[in-house]
C-alpha cells in the first residue's frame, strides 16, 4: 500500500465542470444542489432579534474551498457536491393569497435547513483491496441545531471532517482524528481557522494504514450471523450492560440491510465459504449510512469505523467481545 499523490500544477482551481462525486455520497431524503443555485436563489435565515444574518451555507462551502485550495494549491480539486434536506418553503408579499398550486416560481422562496457537502481531491488517492480511495473534506450544517431566536454573535454549529471516499460506492471513511462534530465559531474567520487546523492535524498515512489492516481480520459466517443478531439486541439492552460494550448507533432497519447486503453486495458480501472480511464489513456499514438523515451521517460513520476497529481489537487479543460471542 502507497499513497499516491499525481500533483498537478497546471490546475489549482476548482474544476468548473467535475463535481466531487457523481454518485450520492448520502441518500436518505436529500436532494442535489449547485452552488449556483444556493447563491442566487436561496434566502438566508436571520437571527430573530436582530435579523443580522446566519452564516450561510454557501459561506461555508466556500470557506472550506478557500482553505483547501490554500493547503492543497498544488492538486486538482474538484468542485464540491452538495446534498440538502428539509426544506423552508416561503413566498414573496405580492404572493400571499395566491393557493399554492397557481404560485409562479418568482414567487415562491426556499432554504434549506441541514445540508451536507464533500470536495475530491482526485489527485491525492490510494488502493485497498482493489478499492480506490480519494481525499475528501467536507462538512455538515445543520441549523436547526442553532439558537436563532437570540442575536448575531451567538455560537453557529458545524460539521466538518477530512478522509476518504471509497470510489467504487462512494462511501465516506471518517474517523475521530480527522472529525468535528461540533465546532463552534461566531463568524467565518473562526470557521476557517477550525477547518484549517482539522486539516493541518489529519494524519492521511495513519487513517489509510488503519483502513488496510481491517483485510487482516475477518468473520465466519456464525461469527457475521451472531453480530447481527446482537446488534439488533443492542438498542433494547438495559442501560447498565449497554455501558459495559462499544457504542453502536446505527439503526434497525440499516442493520437488516447489512444482512441483506452480506449475501447481495456487488463488491463487499461474503466470501464462497461464509467468510467475510472487517474491510467489507466495514464497507456493509458505511453503505447502510448512506441511508442516514444529513445531522447524524457524520457521527454515524465515526461510529462504524470505531466499531469496527473494536472488532479487530477483540480478534487480534482473542479477548472475548459481546457482539461476537
Amino acid at each position: 500500500m502507497e499513497l499516491q499523490i499525481v500533483s498537478n500544477p497546471m490546475n489549482t482551481h476548482t474544476d468548473s465542470f467535475v463535481e466531487s462525486t457523481d454518485i450520492p455520497f448520502i441518500q436518505a431524503n436529500t436532494i442535489p444542489v449547485k452552488l449556483k443555485e444556493i447563491e442566487n436563489n436561496h434566502l438566508i435565515p436571520v437571527y430573530v432579534k436582530d435579523n443580522e444574518p446566519v452564516i450561510s451555507h454557501q459561506d461555508f462551502i466556500n470557506s472550506a474551498l478557500e482553505v483547501t485550495h490554500h493547503v492543497f494549491k498544488h492538486e486538482k480539486i474538484f468542485q464540491p457536491n452538495i446534498r440538502v434536506s428539509h426544506p423552508i418553503k416561503g413566498r414573496t408579499p405580492e404572493a400571499k393569497d395566491k393557493p399554492a398550486k397557481d404560485l409562479l416560481e418568482h414567487e415562491k422562496t426556499i432554504y434549506y435547513e441541514r445540508m451536507m457537502f464533500i470536495i475530491e481531491i482526485p489527485t491525492i488517492t490510494d488502493t485497498i483491496n482493489g478499492n480506490q480511495l480519494s481525499l475528501t473534506i467536507g462538512g455538515v450544517k445543520s441549523y436547526n441545531l442553532d439558537n436563532l431566536y437570540s442575536k448575531k454573535g451567538t455560537d453557529e454549529q458545524f460539521k466538518i471532517f477530512i478522509g476518504f471516499q471509497n470510489k467504487v460506492c462512494c462511501n465516506l471513511c471518517v474517523w475521530t482524528d480527522g472529525f468535528i462534530g461540533n465546532l463552534r465559531v461566531k463568524n467565518t474567520s473562526q470557521l476557517m481557522s477550525g477547518i484549517y487546523d482539522l486539516i493541518q492535524k489529519y494524519n492521511v498515512q495513519q487513517q489509510l494504514i488503519a483502513l488496510q489492516n481491517l483485510l487482516h481480520y475477518s468473520l465466519t459466517e456464525h461469527e457475521f450471523a451472531t453480530l447481527i443478531g446482537r446488534a439488533k439486541l443492542y438498542n433494547y439492552l438495559p442501560i447498565s450492560l449497554k455501558k459495559e460494550i462499544p457504542i453502536l448507533v446505527i439503526g434497525d432497519t440499516q442493520i437488516n440491510a447489512i444482512a441483506r447486503d452480506y449475501y447481495q453486495d456487488v463488491s463487499f458480501c461474503r466470501r464462497d465459504d461464509g467468510s467475510i472480511s472487517l474491510w467489507n464489513v466495514y464497507n456493509l456499514f458505511t453503505g447502510v449510512n448512506k441511508q442516514s438523515y444529513i445531522d447524524t451521517f457524520l457521527d454515524r460513520g465515526v461510529n462504524a469505523y470505531s466499531f469496527i476497529e473494536n472488532l479487530a481489537q477483540s480478534i487480534e487479543s482473542k479477548e472475548s467481545n459481546w457482539f461476537l460471542s
